[in-house]
């Protein structure tokens, strides 16, 4: 993971995921990775962060917050598969939209453990899949740049050149 290829927050946590969590690369998933999944999802903030595939991201995305890094890994264990869309436009996509307006507002208002467990009761509606690079570069920039641009992919809309520049310096 140290490899300079893949810098980018999203690009380390999404190679993380696929090597220690979801399906590898190739599609196919392990009893392994499931296994460790299972034991994420449980974990607390500490604990977590003492399993070494958890510690080994943390240093790799240059975090020391313990509390930050258990809520990238504690809502990427719940996660299944890796798409192209991201979660907030697999969220608001359709009529009516698999998450209402008023969940999505409520989504976006939360902090600390609030967000964690939002985000982790709206992953069934987007069928346990979105774009895991995406959405563990905004877990790991959450902010209110990033949750603006979660308003627009929600509503299928694209985000104005102005803001998207700024996005992408970011979330890069």
């Amino acid at each position: 993971m140290s490899d300079a290829t893949h810098s980018k927050p999203g690009a380390i946590i999404k190679v993380w995921w696929h090597e220690h969590i979801g399906e590898r690369l190739d599609g196919r998933p392990s009893g392994k990775a499931l296994g460790f999944a299972a034991r994420l999802r449980r974990a607390g903030p500490v604990e977590a962060l003492a399993m070494r595939p958890v510690f080994d991201l943390a240093r790799a995305l240059d975090l020391t917050d313990p509390i930050r890094v258990h809520r990238i890994v504690c809502v990427l264990a719940h996660l299944r598969g890796d798409v192209a869309e991201t979660l907030a436009h697999r969220l608001g996509a359709g009529h009516p939209p698999p998450l209402s307006d008023l969940r999505f507002q409520r989504l976006l208002r939360a902090e600390g453990d609030a967000l964690t467990t939002g985000l982790i009761r709206a992953l069934p509606m987007a069928g346990r899949a979105c774009n895991i690079g995406a959405l563990g570069a905004d877990l790991f920039y959450w902010s209110d740049r990033v949750r603006t641009r979660w308003i627009f992919d929600y509503h299928g809309a694209a985000v104005p050149q102005m803001l998207n520049e700024t996005l992408k310096e970011i979330s890069e």
